[in-house]
């Protein structure tokens, strides 16, 4: 039996070089291969990372018999079609976030799965790191009690660009989609799916949303989420209960701090003071708050790439942290928030 699984990466982008260059970290997979529509970019690619193979499309890479899996890491618009032409030459599948661009297609592409056999999953990285698990594990133990609100936000200030990923509607673009995602994932992998939901968004000259406001409701609590291209955010994960209040740092997607508060001027700080007051909590000691420190090397990938590839090893078809279907639940909260107008 294998103890690696053999990956392929479908692109080049900004991402899929923080993806190859994780392998170096992960135990039971290794990079073999690349393809981009250059065929000079694949070289290049292939010659910073070991002289792995390269192919100038996918469809050959999905043709080599020495890959077992393929990390499609294309624009937001291909995944369907990519991850659905891997998963017909028999390959398992990470497909990067989102994964895909509209409800349609998700439900699609988890139709070329169960027809397929093969594993698939959206490579939504942040729900696999330390961090997020610690937070998993204390929620569990019901640290903070009954929980009463959650609030996320993930923004990064962008000039529009028409012609960038993140603002053509023809790519995929928009802030939901690159940075609501995020909150949205990591709220439905700690609490499941919430009973309704609702938002609102703005528009950018290109049509695509800037700006979102999404609202998720529990039985006990709602989650507020935002995110946009329109400023650079606090970019915290904050969940307030009864007997204390969690904090996941900033940027949240790269979780790899908490903060524990439990006393009431330690919560008050942690829901209520301004940057500057949580920047010297963060350094200095405060009765009440506990700090859990999980810094990682590298980018952070190589926790969903460990993960992936042990569920490929051990025959599965999804993993239970990250199922199509809790992909596909998200992409219905997208889908229903940005059919809505815009607001003014």
């Amino acid at each position: 039996m294998r103890d690696r699984v053999r990956w392929g990466i479908a692109g080049t982008g900004t991402i899929a070089n923080s993806f190859a260059s994780d392998f170096r970290f992960a135990g039971n997979a290794m990079l073999a291969a690349v393809s981009s529509r250059s065929a000079e970019n694949a070289q290049a690619f292939a010659a910073r990372y070991g002289g792995i193979r390269s192919y100038h499309d996918i469809r050959a890479l999905a043709a080599d018999p020495d890959i077992d899996a393929i990390y499609v890491a294309s624009p937001n618009a291909m995944h369907r079609d990519h991850a659905a032409l891997a998963l017909a030459a028999g390959k398992a599948v990470l497909v990067e976030k989102p994964l895909t661009a509209s409800v349609a297609d998700a439900r699609a592409l988890a139709g070329a799965a169960a027809a397929s056999g093969a594993f698939a999953m959206e490579a939504l990285w942040t729900c696999f790191l330390p961090a997020i698990a610690e937070t998993r594990a204390l929620l569990g133990e019901a640290r903070l009690g009954v929980i009463r609100h959650v609030r996320a936000e993930l923004a990064y200030a962008k000039p529009c660009d028409a012609n960038s990923r993140f603002f053509d509607p023809t790519l995929g673009g928009g802030s939901l989609l690159d940075l609501g995602i995020y909150p949205i994932a990591v709220c439905l992998s700690l609490f499941g799916q919430p009973n309704s939901f609702g938002g609102s968004w703005k528009n950018a000259p290109t049509g695509v949303d800037v700006s979102a406001d999404v609202s998720l409701a529990y039985d006990d609590f709602d989650a507020h989420l935002s995110c946009g291209f329109d400023r650079n955010g606090q970019n915290h994960f904050v969940i307030e209960g009864e007997r204390g209040t969690l904090v996941i740092d900033a940027p949240f997607l790269k979780a790899s701090r908490l903060f524990v508060a439990t006393s009431l001027p330690a919560r008050k700080l942690m829901t209520s003071a301004g940057q500057t007051l949580f920047k010297a909590a963060r350094r200095i000691p405060l009765p009440g708050l506990k700090r859990f420190d999980h810094a990682f090397p590298g980018n952070g990938l190589q926790f969903e790439i460990e993960a992936a590839s042990a569920a490929i090893l051990e025959g599965r078809r999804e993993h239970a942290l990250m199922p199509l279907s809790r992909s596909i639940e998200a992409l219905k909260i997208i889908e229903a928030i940005r059919a809505k107008a815009p607001a003014a």
